[in-house]
This record gives C-alpha cells, sequence and structure tokens, in this order.
C-alpha cells in the first residue's frame, strides 16, 4: 500500500491512472465533437469574444458590440483571438473546456464509484442521454461557449458533494456562476436541496451558512454583475418589450414549454422513467455519497416541476411569464437526468451484489449508448461541413446530400472571403437569412441575423425592429427583401451598401448592379449585390 507522500506524487500509480482516466475521456469528448469549427454557438461566443479584445473588430455589428454578458468567459478564453484565427481559437477553447469535464466528471465518478475507468461508460450515457433525451435543447459536449468551462466547474463542486464536504462545494460553484451564471445558478438551488434532504438533521452536520457559501457568492458576482448591468438604465415598458421578444419570440424553443414538441416530452419522459428504474434496481447497492447526488438530481427536475408551472402563464400574465421563463428552468435537468442515470447504470455494472440480469441489462444500456454516440458522430462526419452551416440546423433542407452541403458551404466561404478582401473593414451588409455565421468567416458587420440575439435591453429590441426591417414577416421564412424602395431605406437607415442574397431563394439574377460573381460558375450559391443609393 502506498504512504500518504507517495499518492501525493504527481506521477505515482494512482495519478497515472487518474490522468489516463482523464485524457480518455477528452478523447471520448473529441471523438463525439471533433467537428470543424465553428459549431452552433462557437460562431456566437467566439466574434463576440474577439470584439471584447478587439473594438475595432465589426464594431458597426448590433450583436458584436453589445452588451458583454459573460464577461469571464470573454477574458480567459477570448485573449486567443489577439493571435490566431477564429478556429484555432475555438480548438484551443475545447481542448481546455473537455478538459475541465473530464476532470470533473473522473472525480465525481471516484467520490461515487470509486473504480477506475468507469467513467467512460458514464460519460458515454451521458452524451447520449443529453442527446437523444433532453426536454429544451441543452447540450454540454460540443463546441466552446460560457457554459462547458461551466459544466467542469460544477462537476467539481458535484465531486465535493457526493463526499459531503460541504464547505468546498460552493466555491467551486460560484466559480461556475462566474462562467454561466444560470450553470452555476441552478446548480447552487440544487445543492441546498440536497442539502436540505441529507444534512439538515444530523448533529454533526455542516452548516448551510458558511463563510465559503458567501465565498462562492462573491465568485459568482464575476458572472452575475455583468448580466445584471444589461438590464440596468431602462424604462419598464422596454424591459417588458426585451423579455417578450427573449421567450415568445426568439427562444421559445429552449424556454417556453408550449413551443416543445411533443416528442421531446416523450423522450425526455422515456429518460426520467429510465432514471427512477435505475435507482430502483440499485436501491441495495446505495451508499451515502450517492445520495447525495440523487437527491441533487431530485432538485434539478425539481427546478423543471417548477418551470413546467411556469410555461402555464403566458396565458394569463404574459409579462410575468416572459420575465420567468428567460431563466432557462429546463437546462439543468436536461444535464442531470442523463448524468445521473450514467452513474446508477455504472453503478449496476460494477458492483458485485447486482444479479446477472440486472448487471446485463445495465451492460446494454451501455452499448446502446455507445451505439448512439457512434451513430451521431458518424452523420455528421459524412456532411463534411461545420455543423453551423448545415441545411437542416439552419432550416433550409432537411436530408441534404453530402454533396449539396459541401457545395453550399464551398460557395459560401467563397463569397464571405470576397467580401473580406473587397470591402472596407468597417462596411455593414445586408446577409441571407438562412445562415449565423457571416461575420466568422468575413470579418464583417451585418445589419441583422436570427442567431447573434443582444442581450442588453435597448440593443433586443433594435434587434427585433432590424430583423422586421429585413425580413418582413408577409415574405415568409424564406424571401429576402429585393425591393427598390425598401433596400433604399436599409441604405439610409443602416448605411448598408452591399447586399448577400442567397440565389436558391430571388434566382439567378435580380435588376440590381452585380458585383460577385463575374460569372455564374464562380459560386452558384451566393452573389453580393451593390444596393441603389438613389
Amino acid at each position: 500500500m502506498l504512504s500518504t507522500s507517495q499518492s501525493q506524487q504527481p506521477f505515482s500509480k494512482p495519478n497515472l491512472w487518474a490522468w489516463t482516466e482523464t485524457l480518455l475521456l477528452v478523447l471520448l469528448f473529441f471523438a463525439y465533437a471533433a467537428d470543424a469549427p465553428p459549431m452552433v454557438n462557437e460562431a456566437h461566443y467566439l466574434v463576440k469574444a474577439k470584439n471584447f479584445w478587439d473594438p475595432t473588430y465589426c464594431a458597426n455589428d448590433l450583436f458584436a458590440a453589445s452588451g458583454k454578458a459573460h464577461l469571464t468567459f470573454y477574458v480567459l478564453f477570448g485573449w486567443p483571438t489577439k493571435f490566431v484565427s477564429l478556429s484555432m481559437t475555438a480548438w484551443m477553447g475545447r481542448l481546455v473546456g473537455w478538459l475541465m469535464i473530464a476532470i470533473g466528471l473522473r472525480r465525481l465518478c471516484d467520490a461515487v464509484l470509486g473504480v477506475p475507468m468507469v467513467s467512460l461508460a458514464v460519460a458515454t450515457i451521458w452524451i447520449a442521454g443529453v442527446e437523444y433525451g433532453n426536454l429544451a435543447g441543452e447540450w454540454v459536449i460540443g463546441g466552446i461557449e460560457a457554459k462547458v468551462p461551466a459544466y467542469g466547474l460544477a462537476l467539481i463542486g458535484l465531486a465535493e458533494l457526493a463526499r459531503g464536504r460541504w464547505t468546498r462545494v460552493w466555491p467551486w460553484l460560484g466559480a461556475a456562476s462566474a462562467f454561466h451564471v444560470l450553470v452555476g445558478g441552478w446548480s447552487v438551488l440544487a445543492a441546498v436541496i440536497a442539502w436540505w434532504f441529507t444534512e439538515r438533521g444530523k448533529s454533526n452536520r455542516s452548516p448551510l451558512f458558511c463563510r465559503q457559501l458567501f465565498l462562492g457568492g462573491a465568485i459568482a458576482l464575476l458572472g452575475l454583475v455583468p448580466s445584471i448591468a444589461l438590464t440596468l438604465g431602462n424604462t419598464d415598458a422596454q424591459t417588458a418589450d426585451a423579455e417578450k421578444i427573449y421567450a415568445y419570440f426568439r427562444l421559445p424553443h429552449h424556454l417556453l414549454p408550449s413551443a416543445f414538441f411533443q416528442h421531446w416530452y416523450i423522450r425526455h419522459g422515456v429518460l426520467l422513467i429510465g432514471l427512477f428504474i435505475a435507482a430502483v434496481l440499485a436501491r441495495h447497492n446505495s451508499s451515502r455519497r450517492l445520495r447525495r447526488l440523487w437527491w441533487f438530481t431530485i432538485g434539478a427536475v425539481c427546478i423543471l416541476a417548477v418551470g413546467l408551472l411556469v410555461g402555464v402563464l403566458p396565458a394569463y400574465a404574459p409579462d410575468l411569464a416572459a420575465k420567468l421563463l428567460r431563466y432557462y428552468w429546463f437546462r439543468i435537468s436536461d444535464a442531470m437526468v442523463p448524468l445521473m442515470l450514467g452513474v446508477l447504470v455504472a453503478r449496476l455494472c460494477v458492483s458485485s451484489q447486482t444479479r446477472v440480469p440486472v448487471r446485463l441489462l445495465a451492460a446494454s444500456v451501455v452499448v446502446a449508448s455507445l451505439t448512439g454516440v457512434g451513430w451521431s458522430s458518424y452523420k455528421r462526419s459524412l456532411l463534411g461541413v461545420p455543423p453551423s452551416v448545415s441545411s437542416e440546423l439552419l432550416g433550409w433542407k432537411v436530408g441534404a446530400s453530402p454533396e449539396s452541403e459541401q457545395r453550399t458551404y464551398k460557395d459560401w466561404v467563397a463569397v464571405c472571403s470576397w467580401v473580406e478582401a473587397s470591402t472596407d473593414a468597417d462596411e455593414v451588409l445586408l446577409t441571407p437569412r438562412h445562415q449565423q455565421t457571416f461575420k466568422w468567416y468575413s470579418g464583417r458587420a451585418e445589419v441583422v441575423n436570427w442567431k447573434d440575439v443582444p442581450q442588453d435591453v435597448e440593443s433586443l429590441i433594435q434587434w427585433r425592429i432590424r430583423f422586421s426591417d429585413v425580413f418582413p414577416p408577409r415574405f415568409g421564412r424564406r424571401r429576402t427583401t429585393i425591393r427598390h424602395d425598401l433596400l433604399r431605406k436599409m441604405n439610409d437607415k443602416y448605411g448598408v451598401r452591399w447586399m448577400i442574397v442567397d440565389r436558391r431563394v430571388v434566382g439567378k439574377n435580380l435588376p440590381h448592379a452585380r458585383v460577385y460573381p463575374q460569372h455564374d460558375d464562380e459560386n452558384q450559391t451566393y452573389a453580393v449585390y451593390a444596393l441603389p443609393l438613389k
């Protein structure tokens, strides 16, 4: 048996096993999410991070230059944009974020399971459960954004929670809140629920209100203060308008239960049923540490239940409902239910007290999850394009062939490269509706796009006005503004001189001056037109 001094050596056998397991987790994450940048939210976050470090970058873009809610993320993950490309910054951020999650997950599995390498099975079930069983569109392993390091820090806090080291829990969850207020904040509330049900009646309990709780709160201010600052200095009417735009117009698929598809409820319900079945089967293999994590998960499910009740309010109090719905009530459950299921299934697999039929059932869950993760990765690899430019994500065409996807992607990069080479850095352009990566590829501002919604009240209201100006509802979801009088309005109102159009929508030739491409075979999908000035 190793002495205490030996076990604390960085290259002792236990630590080598731990680091090996951690690196294998990172490789698993890489195998699942090693798509070419930008992933779904990377263009959104890293463009804004680049503007934070270089305010001249897309300085005239409403979104990029608007208030910075995730300040800690921009400070710590955005500085590479000063020295390397956005794609390289994304890869650096992914590896750091995945490593943080891997460290947290391995520590959590060591705390509740104590078996080397079992975290790989837990991670596989977790990834599959999040992808195939989420209620409101949550994901954890993917591109880099603020919630990724937040989840990593929250997992480290959960490892301390499982061990009953409550004074260490709060600073870690506070650090998670510094990166992402909602990930950390909901984790704190779920941890309080776990403390209430596992510690409250003990004579030797760790106190809930302690110095470390307030220390965690102080750390959380790094994320909370910038978020609150975005809501200040506005009238009540402006704030209410912004909240309704956020909850009912832009993000109902994440926030508004009545907007969720029926099969979302079914898949998350199946996940919840699986969780409770696993809990019943593992009840004889339970431990104090596992119970603490279980009650944290129950806390997450309680938050979900409250969110569903809030979802009833829009019919009776739409302003109040919009104010409450913007807090992403379903995020922590989407992440924690599959994680807890993974822990319980792994427990059934490794415990000597598990009966053979139950162990086979648990092993089948691991195999099914691995199959689901592998299939998802394989499907994305066939497309050969970054997820953020895929036709299915952009709402253009479900099931487009890889050849079509790659041709469209090539044309999109080509037109953005032309814009970057042929226009001034302070230009603002009109861009197609079915894209969210123009700034990423061109380095130029745009009047508006669907993905890049600001978070401060004034800019959010302006975003809604711009979106209605550029994409009038009467034109439907695909039509672009091309009327001469409306294009003159864009020039007068937003200082726009150039318009990129999707030729699949508006046709090959418009009655305006086309400046790119010179020949149709240069770019079959996109074209650039000069806006009328008179």
